[in-house]
């Protein structure tokens, strides 16, 4: 039986992205794995490394169907515009870096690829080069024709989604409205039973204030947003169980007997998964058509050419996407 085939990018071509493929690629992985990338740029950090690495030329219409053994890499050449020097960005790549991503998306799009995994890309740069981005997450939803996407991060044992992403805390409040919190909670029970086979998902939701606005005394927005939204949905069959406190919540009395947790905004979840599982987290993009996991770091500028890189964080998320292409073949 062929084995399912993904999808990997790596990201800023100056960044540690094309290292950590390279010092992946000294195991071999358990199904197909494509890097969509610059073929010169990876035999040039692998001399910069110092790594012996095979870098096995794919193309369309004649993909791999079985893994790379160990010490080799399929590669999808992706030409650079101008060379790339570890730790210099250069706004002239910014085009390689989104038509990586397109290949890798199109590819899941059209059934090549069971999933795309993604090294870190740096906004800045592509910015800079007149092309509004806004991260990986709204670049694959334009891609995919998505309306709504659910940023969630995991590592073993906690899995943590967000109503409300990169806004200033400012803003928050007036975000969390009921049209938003019913469709990210409605995305994320729906990819928890197809793409992770929970069949009924127990889900943990934070209130937005402290003390879960403490009976209205700090805040209303549990009561008049919040716990009606709730209230509707567990009458459709979702085990929602909240608006919690935060500072509770994430305390094992709670989150043993998780599948998900819900926060409503960006630092009230992300510093207790990364507290508990930095250098082994993920970041999935919940919502879009295709499976698509990442690191939870970024480009990490100083380290590129080194050597002196963590591949946990990749290593999870394409366990990750492994696990979850099976759960949707199920």
């Amino acid at each position: 039986m062929t084995l399912p085939r993904f999808a990997l990018t790596p990201g800023e071509p100056a960044g540690i992205g094309p290292d950590l493929c390279l010092l992946l690629a000294r195991e071999a992985q358990p199904a197909p794995l494509v890097a969509i990338a610059s073929r010169e740029l990876l035999a040039e950090r692998a001399r910069q490394l110092g790594l012996s690495i095979e870098l096995l030329a794919v193309e369309p219409q004649r993909w791999p169907d079985a893994p790379a053994a160990a010490g080799s890499l399929y590669v999808w050449d992706t030409p650079l515009a101008v060379a790339a020097e570890p730790g210099k960005l250069t706004p002239a790549n910014a085009g390689y870096v989104l038509q990586t991503l397109t290949r890798a998306a199109q590819g899941c799009l059209d059934g090549t690829f069971a999933g795309m995994i993604t090294a870190p890309v740096h906004k800045g740069v592509i910015n800079e080069a007149g092309i509004a981005f806004s991260g990986h997450t709204e670049f694959l939803a334009d891609l995919t024709q998505t309306s709504q996407v659910v940023m969630m991060l995991a590592t073993h044992g906690l899995r943590v989604a967000l109503v409300t992403t990169h806004l200033p805390l400012k803003d928050v409040a007036a975000a969390i409205t009921v049209e938003r919190l019913e469709r990210v909670t409605r995305i994320l029970h729906a990819d928890l039973r197809s793409k992770f086979g929970i069949d009924a998902p127990r889900i943990l939701v934070c209130g937005l204030n402290p003390h879960a606005g403490e009976g209205g005394h700090l805040g209303r927005e549990e009561i008049d947003i919040i716990e009606p939204t709730l209230q509707r949905l567990r009458a459709e069959g979702m085990n929602l169980i909240g608006p919690l406190p935060a500072d509770t919540l994430f305390t094992p009395k709670y989150l043993d007997q998780a599948d998900a947790v819900l926060a409503m905004y960006h630092d009230q979840g992300l510093p207790v998964l990364k507290f508990k599982g930095f250098g082994a987290a993920l970041n999935v993009t919940l919502g879009l058509p295709i499976i698509r996991t990442s690191v939870d770091h970024g480009t990490a500028l100083d380290l590129a050419g080194t050597g002196k890189v963590d591949i946990g964080s990749l290593q999870v998320a394409l366990q990750t996407a492994y696990q979850m292409a099976a759960s949707r073949a199920d």
